[in-house]
């Protein structure tokens, strides 16, 4: 029987649905996130949900799960009507829900995390006897093999998730909702997640996957529906709809999902690196030596497996993080350790950096939308109103201008960053990069958590940028991203340059191999 007329024997089959939710609406003061939303889920089903940034998907599922009450509207379970007024309600509804930013104790144990809310007494050593036991069989069963005594700080990401997955099925869930669950993840992370949700799908398990990404939907869901400004425009069988048909329901008009670029006409050098190397505070070498050049009007894509040395490279050039070796920009020295070598005189000197995590060094989340929007320029004249003062006024026209050209919502710079969606909050972020006029853009995980529409947005920033001249380092681990943007294409593998390719001349296959190191010249050398 094929995949489909499993599919369609799921469904056929699957009475009541797993979830129905019904005239669901929920404002916060004058936004309102969800309008009279109306969707039902079969059970058994992988249900994707979609839409751009601040379409609603995340507050829809925080009502299920019970972080937010709704205005108005009812939840069903399993054809019952079900109040749920807090996420332990849901959890004896028998619903999980991994969030997209993991709720895990760091210094705790895979096992101690597995039980904490979930303890059976007072004694401890009872729970952790009993969870070890069914983490063992869970972990047989759905492929989620993880060392229950390990540290969580330990563990890498995707072994972190499995644990959030470990910690919904621990509790007897059957509906489990994944908030973009491969934001943070490396290609074959994301690989094995799915051969993980499809064999829980086909456990008998309901799965809730919210996600922008057209590509994980087309090969994993059943079902799909779309939101957009708040509102449910459509519910489709996957296998009946296309990217294209989805990303235009999405956003409302007709999406580019390629890169429309011209070729490149590459300038004068503008950045040069010579044998640039970084050891950690551990003493670990992150950057063995590696060399190349970025030209006026091109794009240098960095591909490789996170944690591969490319977080320290942009750390480096962008004077996060001490290192040793050359480096010019425009034939002038930039210091990579001692005075000078910090990220105000970087800007200063004509490096713009939309770091890789936004949370940690791009915002300050307590801050108001414009005052992110001053970080590291706010000794610009146009924002001075005296020696002393700065002029507030000013900055906050700038950053409504910056909303209004990058379509960040909603535009209220008197907003506290914590308070916009995820490609909202990088939105801000590459706004006030990009808008500098920087001679070099050092740029991370450009588009990681944002929504088609911007997607297409960021992406067409970045040509008109290398259009205008300038000299642009990109870091992605989203090969098709790098693929479709880059002139040339450096491979990173243990801190090294495994080599240098141009998009024409490579497919993903090789790009994939040299990212594991498994063949091309191992060289620190790329110009």
């Amino acid at each position: 029987m094929s995949a489909d007329a499993n599919s369609m024997g799921r469904q056929a089959t699957a009475a009541p649905f797993a979830i129905e939710l019904k005239g669901i609406s929920k404002s916060f003061g004058p936004v309102q996130a969800n309008k009279d939303i109306n969707i039902a889920v079969p059970r058994g089903t992988i249900h994707g949900i979609i839409g751009e940034n601040g379409a609603g998907k995340s507050t829809l599922m925080s009502i299920l799960y019970g972080f937010y009450k709704a205005d108005s509207g009812q939840i069903f379970v399993g054809g019952t009507l079900t109040p749920i007024p807090d996420s332990q309600s849901a959890i004896r509804a028998g619903i999980g829900m991994v969030f997209q930013h993991f709720k895990l104790v760091q210094n705790f144990t895979v096992l101690e995390n597995i039980v904490l809310g979930a303890e059976d007494g007072a004694l401890l050593n009872t729970s952790l006897t009993k969870a070890r036991k069914v983490l063992k069989d869970l972990a047989q069963e759905y492929e989620l093999d993880v060392d229950p005594d390990a540290l969580i700080e330990d563990l890498s990401v995707g072994h972190q998730q499995r644990v959030e997955i470990l910690k919904a099925l621990y509790r007897q869930a059957d509906i489990l909702i994944l908030d973009e669950p491969t934001g943070v993840l490396t290609p074959a992370e994301a690989d094995h997640l799915f051969r993980i949700l499809r064999g829980l799908r086909d456990q008998g398990k309901t799965i809730i996957l919210i996600t922008h990404k057209l590509r994980e939907i087309m090969e994993t869901t059943d079902n799909v529906s779309v939101m957009r400004r708040g509102t449910m425009v459509a519910t489709v069988k996957t296998a009946e709809t296309s990217p294209e048909a989805l990303a235009e329901l999405m956003v409302g008009r007709k999406v580019l999902l390629e890169v429309e670029k011209q070729a490149p006409r590459p300038g004068p050098v503008v950045l040069s690196v010579e044998n640039l190397r970084v050891r950690d505070e551990h003493g670990v070498d992150r950057l063995r030596g590696i060399s190349f050049e970025i030209r006026a009007g091109e794009i240098l894509g960095i591909a490789g497996v996170a944690g591969n040395g490319q977080s320290e490279l942009l750390a480096a050039l962008g004077g996060m993080m001490k290192a040793s070796g050359k480096v010019t920009l425009k034939g002038q020295d930039l210091p990579l350790s001692g005075a000078g070598a910090d990220g105000q005189s970087r800007r200063e000197a004509g490096v713009a950096h939309v770091p890789e995590d936004r949370h940690h060094h791009g915002l300050i989340l307590d801050f108001a939308a414009w005052e992110n929007v001053a970080f590291g320029y706010h000794n610009d004249p146009k924002y001075q109103k005296s020696a002393l003062f700065m002029d507030n006024d000013a900055l906050r026209a700038d950053t409504e201008k910056k909303m209004a050209t990058f379509d960040v919502r909603p535009p209220i710079p008197s907003l506290a960053a914590k308070n916009f969606s995820g490609g909202n909050q990088q939105k801000i972020v590459v706004a006030r990069e990009m808008e500098q006029n920087p001679d070099l853009l050092l740029i991370g995980q450009p588009t990681r958590g944002v929504d088609i529409g911007a997607i297409e947005f960021i992406h067409k920033q970045i040509v008109a940028l290398r259009d205008a001249g300038k000299a642009i380092l990109l870091v992605s681990v989203e090969l098709d991203e790098i693929m479709s943007l880059s002139d040339r294409i450096a491979v990173m593998f243990d801190g090294q340059i495994m080599g240098l390719r141009s998009p024409e001349s490579t497919n993903e296959r090789e790009l994939g191999l040299l990212m594991a190191g498994m063949t091309g010249k191992t060289t620190g050398e790329a110009a």
